[in-house]
């Protein structure tokens, strides 16, 4: 389903390049829960940024639910994008002006669906995170851990195949945490794949697998050796 190799990513000005990636590979499969986690800076929210297709890689190979999107123009990448992923962030991400029910309806629009099968969407997304209820309210008037389900809801009524939590439960107390956790643990089971990018040692520890950044490069804790090694430390070795 989600299959990286040798991804690279390099953003370069005048005067400076940065090696964001470095020769990154990962294969998650269906039905996977994966915590990516490491330092400030390591290229976690690159990697996200490049898994949601949001950014292009500079290298390597990336293939999507078998299409490789390197080959793919910015409106293919959108519909694949639109298709295929469901976003959550920390920052919830929701527009303040609209109800829950249209908030959720926003990215159903951009796909075309006709208004009963927004319809029911929406309502089933809201159901299954326990929302169904407060259709009319606004996200002012909810407390940050219902803001996140709706986060959650609008990311799953488009039913991706992949969700990528970008912090999700960085801006919420604990109990709240757990409560979004359990929700996303739901998720999947019921068959999303799940990528969480966290910091929080007792999220990322309910994760099926953890995978490591540091420096652009991957180390897949759950099966013990480096996914990569940097190609300096492989010419040293030789």
């Amino acid at each position: 389903m989600f299959q990286m190799q040798d991804v690279s990513k390099v953003f370069r000005t005048e005067m400076v390049e940065t090696h964001a990636l470095r020769d990154l590979s990962l294969e998650v499969k269906e039905g996977e829960f994966v915590a990516v986690t490491g330092p400030s800076g390591s290229g976690k929210t690159t990697f996200l940024n490049i898994a949601g297709l949001l950014e292009e890689l500079t290298g390597g190979v990336y293939k999507l639910d078998g299409v490789d999107v390197k080959a793919l123009d910015d409106n293919a990448r959108s519909k694949l994008r639109n298709e295929k992923i469901g976003f959550v962030f920390q920052s919830f991400n929701l527009i303040p002006d609209l109800n829950l029910f249209d908030n959720v309806d926003v990215p159903l629009r951009y796909r075309g669906f006709g208004r009963a099968e927004r319809r029911k969407r929406i309502e089933s997304a809201l159901e299954r995170v326990g929302l169904a209820s407060r259709v009319k309210h606004y996200p002012a008037e909810l407390s940050g851990g219902q803001q996140q389900r709706v986060a959650i809801a609008r990311a799953i009524a488009g039913d991706p195949k992949l969700l990528l939590a970008d912090e999700p439960t960085g801006n919420l107390d604990s109990q709240m945490a757990r409560e979004v956790m359990q929700l996303l643990e739901e998720l999947n089971a019921s068959g999303t794949i799940v990528i969480i990018v966290t910091h929080d040692p007792e999220i990322a520890a309910r994760a099926q697998r953890n995978v490591h950044i540091v420096d652009g490069v991957a180390t897949d804790l759950e099966r013990g050796p480096a996914l990569v090694k940097p190609k300096a430390a492989e010419a040293k070795a030789s």
